[in-house]
């Protein structure tokens, strides 16, 4: 199997990001609150260390290779993400099974699908077409190397840029993920059917975008 692009590592976060909201939302219909806890830990893990990963990654390259219209996409993009981790800090302090909860998981969503639409629609294809495959698939091997060293949760007052974002990242990760040893995340069953249904879904925002005449 060939190695992955950016574009399609990139893409692969949004679909499981979808996937858990899906299983957070399908939780609340049955009103088990206990998997509700569970769906919402595994969405906010993913999100923070994607959110974190693209900073030290893509957007730098971005800023590198796309001239001042690469800044001005990454400065959009590190706003969007500062919306988010400041809902997802919030999160911590909420309840599973309140509506309060309820209601700022689907404004953190409502904010993350029009953000990450536009990564497949207009950044990253710049970025792809700017820097050849070969780097792309070097950046995608470093994105996916990145997310296993940062912060899983949100650390929305940290700096959002390297270096001194790597700093803070190498000393909030191990608090992190001593949290995590303690939280509860989805069962190996459920994440095990959750990775097989992953498998079918394929999400295209291009052709989204045009079918609502945006393109």
């Amino acid at each position: 199997m060939s190695q992955k692009t950016l574009f399609q590592a990139v893409k692969e976060d949004h679909e499981e990001m979808y996937l858990y909201h899906d299983e957070f939302k399908r939780a609340r219909a049955a009103g088990d609150v206990d998997a509700q806890a569970r769906w919402a830990r595994q969405l906010t893990w993913e999100v923070a260390r994607h959110a974190v990963g693209e900073e030290l990654v893509v957007y730098p390259l971005m800023e590198k290779h796309l001239g001042a219209q690469g800044r001005a996409l990454a400065d959009h993009d590190r706003a969007e993400h500062q919306h988010v981790k400041e809902h997802l800090y919030k999160l911590e302090s909420l309840q599973p099974g309140a509506a309060d909860y309820s209601a700022l998981i689907e404004q953190i969503m409502a904010t993350l699908h029009p953000h990450n639409d536009d990564e497949e629609v207009k950044d990253l294809p710049l970025l792809e077409a700017a820097i050849g495959t070969d780097a792309s698939r070097s950046a995608a091997a470093s994105f996916k190397r990145t997310k296993k060293l940062v912060p899983t949760r949100a650390h929305p007052s940290a700096p959002n840029k390297p270096p001194f974002e790597t700093l803070a990242g190498l000393l909030a990760a191990p608090v992190d993920k001593l949290k995590d040893w303690f939280a509860e995340f989805p069962k190996e069953e459920e994440m095990g059917a959750a990775k097989e249904e992953l498998t079918h879904r394929d999400h295209d925002a291009a052709a989204d975008r045009e079918r609502k005449g945006e393109l």
